[in-house]
């Protein structure tokens, strides 16, 4: 490859753009490079080094786009679309660090109406009436441009497999990168979102201090109903120089009712750690309660009467 075009590609780390290209060498420069195989065309007007390409992945059965990787595949898109649009849906989820995309997956892009962009194998182009591509409707992140965080978690809802849904909306809340309030705003001004209700309430759940699958099931299933407290959630207790939230506190009985996830399960780290915890909230008075996820799933109505009698307990007579 030409000495002044192979500065150019590592310049971009990888990548070079013909604009970028042809303000410094020769086009046929450029059309030598891609003829000799040093360089391949991953969209128009953008070339990645040949070297780059995942030799794993079938040559036939997709783009070199997707051969790139999303990480250089993110990259691409966004001198492509040069300012004209953002990266959105399942890639945006990415970028803002709530669900990754492997390799040979499409990558995805928001533009305006009168962009003019169209898809490409490898990419989809999502035209969007009134999006503005600066803030706040979007934003530089990794140094690439990307959709609201809400926006990206709303567009990519209905394209995940259902298993899969409510995983990236509960991590970007409990991660503090948005709040329930704000994706509830985001969903009613938005017209179409398919599994709007399911949606719905999953936010509802947030909002009422829901964290994780473990307590939305707790809610739902155990904890409402006739005999039930209303229990504040997440409350924020100071113990020592540190803060503890408690899932599910009783304030007249002083209970603390924690909802011990599948992943906690023969940790002797995580028990150690829970026992000390435990320990400190009962010197506080505070009666820690705990129940498993194989309980939770599998014996809800034990649970439930456990729970009353336990709260009953420590009731004034």
């Amino acid at each position: 490859m030409d000495a002044v075009l192979a500065e150019l590609v590592e310049r971009g780390r990888g990548l070079v753009t013909r604009s970028v290209v042809e303000q410094v060498v020769p086009a046929w420069i450029l059309q030598r490079a891609c003829a000799n195989g040093d360089l391949v065309r991953v969209l128009p007007e953008v070339f990645a080094a040949a070297h780059l390409l995942n030799a794993r992945i079938e040559r036939a059965a997709t783009s070199p786009l997707t051969r790139i990787g999303p990480t250089l595949g993110r990259r691409a898109v966004a001198a492509w679309v040069g300012g004209r649009g953002a990266l959105s849906h399942l890639t945006a989820l990415d970028v803002w660090g709530l669900r990754r995309q492997l390799p040979g997956d499409l990558l995805h892009v928001s533009t305006p109406v009168a962009c003019g962009l169209r898809s490409w194998p490898g990419v989809r182009v999502h035209r969007r009436r009134h999006l503005s591509i600066a803030p706040p409707a979007s934003w530089i992140r990794q140094g690439l441009p990307v959709t609201t965080i809400e926006r990206a978690l709303l567009d990519s809802w209905p394209m995940l497999p259902r298993s899969e849904q409510r995983t990236p909306m509960i991590s970007a809340v409990n991660n503090r990168l948005t709040t329930p309030e704000r994706l509830q705003a985001a969903l009613d001004g938005t017209t179409r979102v398919p599994g709007r209700a399911v949606l719905s309430t999953l936010l509802t759940r947030l909002a009422q201090g829901c964290r994780s699958p473990l307590e939305i099931w707790g809610h739902e299933r155990v904890f409402t109903g006739p005999g039930m407290p209303t229990f504040q959630r997440q409350v924020r207790i100071q113990l020592g120089r540190r803060n503890v939230y408690l899932d599910l506190y009783a304030e007249p009985e002083r209970v603390n009712i924690e909802l011990d996830g599948a992943t906690t399960h023969g940790d002797p780290r995580q028990r150690e750690i829970d026992l000390r915890r435990d320990a400190q909230l009962a010197a506080l008075g505070i009666l820690v309660v705990r129940f498993a996820h194989r309980r939770l799933v599998f014996e809800p109505e034990a649970v439930r009467r456990e729970t009353l009698a336990i709260l009953a307990s420590r009731r004034p007579r």
